[in-house]
C-alpha cells in the first residue's frame, strides 16, 4: 500500500482550512484516510501550523511520500531537518546529543527569523495606523478652518446687516419727530 501525507480540505467556500492527514494512495482528497498529524490554516497571518512531529518524523521515515504542499510545511517545520539528522547519527557521523544540538540550534534560528517577520509586518502595520492617522487630522484641521472661514463670513456678514439696520433705523426716528 502506497501512503501519502496530503491536505485534507475543510470549511466553507473561499475559506478554507486544512488537516495534515496520512491516507492510501488511491482514496479520495477528502475520504478515509490512516491518521490525521496536524492541520494548517492558511487564513491567518502568518499560516497557523499545528503538527505532531514525532507521528511525521515516524511516516517520513517509514517511506510516506508527501504532496509538495505538506512536504513544504513539513520542511518549514524541522521533520525533513530531523530525518537528515538521525540519516548522520545512523551512519555514525556523530551522536545523538549532537544531533539535538544541531536541530536545537536551527530551530532558534528559523524561530528568530520568523519573529523577525512578524516584527516587521506588526512595525509596518503600526507605521501604516500612524500615517492614517496624520492624514485623518490633517484633512479634519483643514475642514475645522473651512468651517471657521465660513463662519467668520457669516458672522461678518450678519455684524454688516446689524450695522445698517440701525443707521436706516436713526434717521426713521428723527422723521417722526
Amino acid at each position: 500500500m502506497a501512503t501519502k501525507i496530503r491536505l485534507q480540505r475543510h470549511g466553507r467556500k473561499g475559506y478554507a482550512f486544512y488537516q495534515i492527514v496520512i491516507a492510501d494512495s488511491r482514496a479520495p482528497r477528502d475520504g478515509k484516510f490512516i491518521e490525521r498529524i496536524g492541520s494548517y490554516n492558511p487564513n491567518t497571518n502568518p499560516a497557523t501550523i499545528n503538527l505532531n512531529f514525532e507521528r511525521a518524523l515516524h511516516w517520513v521515515q517509514t517511506g510516506a511520500q508527501p504532496t509538495d504542499t505538506a512536504r513544504n510545511i513539513l520542511s518549514d517545520e524541522g521533520v525533513y531537518m530531523m530525518k537528515h539528522l538521525l540519516g548522520g547519527v545512523k551512519k555514525g557521523a556523530f551522536s545523538m546529543e549532537e544531533c539535538q544540538a544541531k536541530f536545537e540550534a536551527w530551530m532558534k534560528k528559523k524561530t528568530a527569523t520568523v519573529d523577525a517577520a512578524k516584527a516587521k509586518l506588526s512595525d509596518a502595520k503600526i507605521a501604516d495606523l500612524k500615517a492614517r492617522l496624520e492624514a485623518e487630522k490633517a484633512v479634519n484641521a483643514a475642514k475645522a478652518e473651512a468651517v471657521a472661514a465660513k463662519k467668520a463670513e457669516k458672522a461678518a456678514a450678519e455684524a454688516e446687516t446689524e450695522a445698517e439696520a440701525p443707521a436706516e433705523e436713526a434717521p426713521a426716528a428723527e422723521s417722526a419727530e
